[in-house]
C-alpha cells in the first residue's frame, strides 16, 4: 500500500532537513573558527519502481559536503607565527602521536617546549635548512619534515669565511716606497681601514688594512691583525708580520682592475678560516679614498629574539646581535580533490579514498599559495546565508511531518472502518 511508503518518504525528508540543520547549526557554531570551512547538505532522490498503475513512493538521501576549496578572507594580528594562506595549500601538521595532518587554521603560537602549535593542539612541521639550504623535498611524502622548535634555535658562532670590499683608490695619491708589507717603523701608507670578523669560537677580531699607492695605477694592499699593533696612532712595527699582502693593478682608461690584475685576496684570521675578501668592485678615480661597501659573513653566538615567515614560506630566526638566518621551511600540501577530504577534530583535515594522493611544495611555486605573516583565514561561513538555510530547512521539516501526519490518520481511518 503507498501510504506505508508515503510514511518511509515523509520519514526521509524529515532525517535529510535535520541533517541539513545540523549543518547548519555546524557553520553557525563556527563561523569565528579560523580556518573553517563551510559544511552544506547536498540532497538526491531515491526512485523506487513503480508497476503498473500504482506508484510507489521513493525517499531522499543527503550526501555532507565541505567546501574547503573556498578561499576566506583575513583577519591580521600582530603575532609574526599568526600565519594564513593565500591560494592553494593546506599547513602540515602533526598531532601528539605524530600522525600528519593537513589544516588551513594557521593560528601557531610557541608551547612549553618550543614547538609552534595551533589551536588544536597540532604541531606544525617543516624542513630543516642546514649550512644555508633545506634538504630535498619529497613531492608525494612527508619524509624529512620535522616539528618545527625554536626553543632549539640558538645560533652558533659561525667563523667568517667570506667579504666583500669595494672602494676608491685616489688616483692622484703619492707613491710611496716605505711599503706597510715590510713591517718596518717608518712605513707609510695611502690609507688605513679595518674589517671585523669572526674566529672559529665566535670572537670578533679586528684586521687593520693598508692601501698604499706604490707605482702609477699599481696598489699595495696589506692585512695585518690589530692586536700586534703597537698602537692605534703608531701601529707600526706589528708584532708579527701581514697577515696577507697582494698587489692590485688598474686600467688607467677604465678606472677599474686591469686585466691581468688579481681581484681578491685570501687573509688567514688568526685562530679562525682563510677569509676570501673579494675586491673585483675597486675603482681608482680622482676622488679621496672611501670604502663603499664592506660586507663579511660569520656571526658570533646569539640567543633568538624572535621568529617570522617569508612568503616563500621560510622560517627565519632572528637573534639578538641582529643576525637573521633562515631555520626552517615551510611546505604546502594538497591534494587532487580537497572537497573530498575527511574533516576531523581540531579542524584539520586527513586523506580519503576519493580525495586522491598527497602532493608536496613550497609556498609560491607551482599550483601552491603564498604564506601571509601576521595573518588568520577567516571561516568561510556566512551567518546570514546559514539562517535562510536554517529557516528553508525549519519549513521542509514541517512540510514533512505534515505529510507523516497526514499519512498516519489516513491509515488509522483504514484500521477503524467497518462493515
Amino acid at each position: 500500500m503507498s501510504l506505508f511508503g508515503v510514511l518511509r518518504t515523509s520519514t526521509s525528508g524529515l532525517a535529510a532537513q535535520s541533517n541539513r540543520l545540523g549543518t547548519v547549526a555546524d557553520n553557525i557554531a563556527n563561523a569565528s573558527t579560523h580556518g573553517y570551512k563551510r559544511a552544506f547538505t547536498e540532497f538526491s532522490t531515491v526512485v523506487l519502481e513503480s508497476g503498473g498503475s500504482d506508484y510507489v513512493p521513493g525517499s531522499v538521501d543527503t550526501e555532507i559536503r565541505y567546501g574547503i576549496t573556498q578561499q576566506g578572507g583575513f583577519d591580521f594580528t600582530t603575532s609574526r607565527t599568526d600565519l594564513a594562506i593565500e591560494g592553494n595549500g593546506f599547513f602540515v601538521v602533526s598531532d601528539s602521536g605524530g600522525a600528519t595532518a593537513l589544516t588551513r587554521a594557521g593560528s601557531f603560537v610557541k608551547d612549553s617546549e618550543g614547538f609552534l602549535v595551533n589551536a588544536g593542539g597540532y604541531r606544525l612541521l617543516g624542513l630543516p635548512i642546514e649550512n644555508g639550504a633545506s634538504p630535498a623535498l619529497a613531492a608525494n611524502g612527508t619524509a624529512g619534515l620535522e616539528d618545527i622548535n625554536v626553543a632549539t634555535l640558538a645560533l652558533e658562532a659561525t667563523p667568517s669565511a667570506e667579504a666583500t670590499l669595494a672602494a676608491n683608490f685616489p688616483v692622484t695619491a703619492d707613491i710611496e716606497t716605505d711599503l706597510p708589507s715590510g713591517n718596518s717603523a717608518t712605513a707609510q701608507y695611502t690609507a688605513k681601514s679595518s674589517l671585523n670578523v669572526i674566529d672559529n669560537v665566535g670572537t670578533v677580531k679586528k684586521l687593520d688594512l693598508f692601501i698604499t699607492k706604490s707605482a702609477d695605477n699599481t696598489w699595495e694592499v696589506t692585512f695585518y691583525d690589530s692586536g700586534d699593533a703597537a698602537s692605534d696612532a703608531l701601529p707600526f712595527p706589528y708584532a708579527n708580520g701581514p697577515l696577507a699582502t697582494e698587489t692590485f693593478t688598474f686600467d688607467p682608461t677604465t678606472a677599474k682592475l686591469a686585466s691581468g690584475s688579481p681581484a681578491s685576496i685570501t687573509v688567514p684570521v688568526p685562530n679562525g678560516q682563510n677569509l676570501a675578501v673579494d675586491l673585483s668592485q675597486l675603482s681608482e678615480l680622482d676622488d679621496e679614498f672611501q670604502v663603499l661597501t664592506a660586507t663579511v659573513d660569520g656571526n658570533q653566538p646569539s640567543a633568538v629574539d624572535h621568529v617570522e615567515f617569508g612568503e616563500d614560506g621560510t622560517l627565519y630566526s632572528v637573534y639578538n646581535n641582529g643576525s637573521r638566518v633562515g631555520s626552517y621551511r615551510l611546505p604546502l600540501a594538497t591534494v587532487a580533490s580537497p572537497d573530498l577530504l575527511t574533516p576531523e577534530a581540531g579542524n584539520v583535515y586527513k586523506l580519503s579514498a576519493e580525495s586522491g594522493d598527497l602532493q608536496i611544495g613550497f609556498p609560491t611555486s607551482g599550483q601552491f599559495g603564498k604564506i601571509r605573516s601576521s595573518a588568520l583565514e577567516k571561516s568561510t561561513v556566512d551567518t546570514a546565508t546559514e539562517l535562510t538555510a536554517m529557516i528553508e530547512a525549519q519549513y521542509s521539516f514541517t512540510a514533512n511531518s505534515k505529510v507523516f501526519q497526514t499519512a498516519g490518520e489516513l491509515l488509522d481511518v483504514l484500521v477503524n472502518l467497518k462493515r
